[in-house]
């Protein structure tokens, strides 16, 4: 029986190209468990997947899509059984094995987690791995210790400063909130920012190293020059969870932040993060994140919307959370 998938193939050319067509169960991976997709959404990752590939994708055809939620059809793993609802994010799931972007996937056991309690399958895709990866920085920043000081979120209009903003502020942090798109005040305003700071006024090194103390915590969804920049605002012993590159890898600082104000740079990775911590996050989420904000922040889409939608969050131009109907 045949189902719906976005499946992208390159040509000759090194040129990729993709569209929903139909394929069957036999072409899906080898692995034990598979998911009726119910929802999926997009990332940044999933914009590269969808296009050029960005060195993520290893074979063609391709099903793209990192995150998807749904329900188990068949499995061969006694932690899951049909009927069971469950999320997937991360695994290089989407890049070197086929994804979400389909009615159907088949995928390990090992990279899923049941549904927690107060989620269903369309709120978990609107959290995504961005929220996850909001949440995992929230986690990080708690466990190192808030200062009393404002929590900074840049790219705060993008889906992980979106859902790291309303965590926050819903934990009753004071959220000051980095965007270069004025026109989004408002949005990010309802999330809970108390406060809007211009990209232009944080997107440059300077000379000194380090500046006033002026944040009690950050979650940097840009890096670059920004990153370097805030490390020197930091206040005595503050965390900066790093979980993005939008302004670049490159981090054109000094270590003099961490040695004269035993300031902390948290490493956040959601691709590999062990199953402990991911079910931690999840409830957490389920627990932390107000849903009513959540649903702001949606976007809904099919399949057949993604490729332009793939090429839009590379622009940037995405705001808040795409929730993918894959059934729609």
């Amino acid at each position: 029986m045949s189902f719906n998938a976005l499946i992208v193939n390159k040509d000759d050319d090194g040129k990729t190209h993709a569209e929903v067509t139909q394929i069957t169960e036999d072409q899906l991976p080898e692995a034990e468990v598979t998911v009726a997709v119910e929802y999926s959404t997009v990332n940044y990752k999933d914009g590269l997947c969808i296009g050029p590939g960005g060195g993520l994708v290893r074979n063609y055809p391709h099903v793209p899509g990192i995150d998807f939620a749904g329900t188990v059809e068949t499995s061969s793993d006694e932690r899951y059984k049909p009927g069971d609802k469950v999320v997937l994010t991360g695994w290089r799931v989407g890049e070197a094995h086929w994804g979400g972007y389909a009615q159907k996937a088949r995928v390990k056991a090992d990279w899923l987690v049941p549904l927690p309690k107060g989620l269903d399958t369309r709120k978990a895709m609107a959290v995504g791995t961005a929220g996850f990866t909001a949440m995992l920085a929230v986690m990080a920043l708690e466990d190192h210790g808030i200062k009393k000081g404002p929590v900074l979120v840049t790219g705060a209009a993008g889906g992980v400063g979106s859902v790291a903003t309303a965590i926050l502020a819903n934990l009753g942090y004071e959220v000051a909130a980095v965007t270069g798109r004025p026109e989004t005040e408002d949005y990010l305003k309802s999330l809970g920012a108390s406060r809007i700071v211009a990209r232009d006024e944080i997107n440059e090194t300077v000379k000194r190293p380090l500046e006033g103390e002026t944040w009690g915590g950050c979650v940097d969804a840009v890096g670059g020059a920004m990153l370097a920049r805030v490390l020197g605002q930091m206040e005595y012993g503050a965390s900066v969870a790093a979980v993005g590159l939008a302004g670049g890898a490159a981090l054109p600082a000094t270590v003099i932040p961490f040695l004269l104000r035993g300031v902390n740079l948290l490493g956040i990775d959601s691709v590999m993060q062990p199953y402990d911590n991911r079910l931690r996050a999840w409830e957490r989420v389920a627990k932390d994140l107000p849903m009513e904000k959540l649903e702001a922040m949606v976007q809904p889409a099919g399949l057949s919307d993604l490729p332009q939608l793939g090429a839009d969050i590379l622009k940037g131009q995405v705001k808040g959370r795409v929730v993918v109907d894959v059934n729609a």
